[in-house]
């Protein structure tokens, strides 16, 4: 379902990026486009609203695999009251970092199967977001010889690559990575 009023959603946002910086601290700059200006030229997003932003903070929204520009999309859309299905409505970039991924995923899509092909043997990407594991299915649908599917809950889902009509394969649930917050206790002596 569209956003009804796209003008006051932008708006909202504005809203939103001006708190950000006056209460947080933050030195972003930023556009907002919204309509048919904000659609993805390559089709990946299905976006209504395009939030551009830039600056000197921008190495912190990138970071951690740009988890703080994904935290302020998640925002923005439940300020906005979307439901989790259209939440690609809306899209924020930093720093060309969506695009730039984007083709990143799309040479390890490349290199995985070339393995899958190869070997015989499935492949497992580490657990990522939906977006962008939507990217990789995206980017295996060309490519001749291979099948994906997605596996795992929540935060721990995965993309798995097969040899194409061996789904039926087992793979191995990659093993996730000590990340940013998880920190481990020194042994005690």
């Amino acid at each position: 379902m569209p956003i009804a009023d796209l003008q006051e959603a932008a708006q909202k946002i504005a809203g939103l990026l001006a708190s950000l910086n006056r209460l947080g601290g933050m030195r972003l700059k930023y556009r907002i486009t919204a309509g048919d200006g904000a659609r993805d030229p390559e089709g990946l997003e299905a976006r209504q609203i395009y939030v551009e932003l830039g600056g000197p903070d921008v190495p912190l929204l990138t970071q951690h695999s740009g988890e703080l520009l994904r935290a302020l999309e998640t925002i923005a859309a439940q300020m906005l009251r979307l439901e989790q299905r259209e939440h690609d409505l809306i899209s924020f970039d930093a720093g060309n970092f969506k695009a730039l991924r984007a083709q990143e995923l799309r040479m390890a899509a490349e290199v995985a199967a070339d393995k899958v092909i190869r070997t015989g043997i499935p492949y497992a990407f580490q657990p990522m977001n939906s977006r962008e594991r939507r990217l990789l299915h995206m980017a295996f649908r060309d490519i001749e010889g291979v099948e994906t599917a997605s596996s795992g809950e929540g935060q721990d889902r995965f993309l798995a690559v097969y040899p194409a009509g061996k789904t039926n394969l087992p793979v191995t649930p990659p093993t996730r990575p000590r990340g940013f917050g998880r920190r481990e206790r020194a042994p005690r002596r």
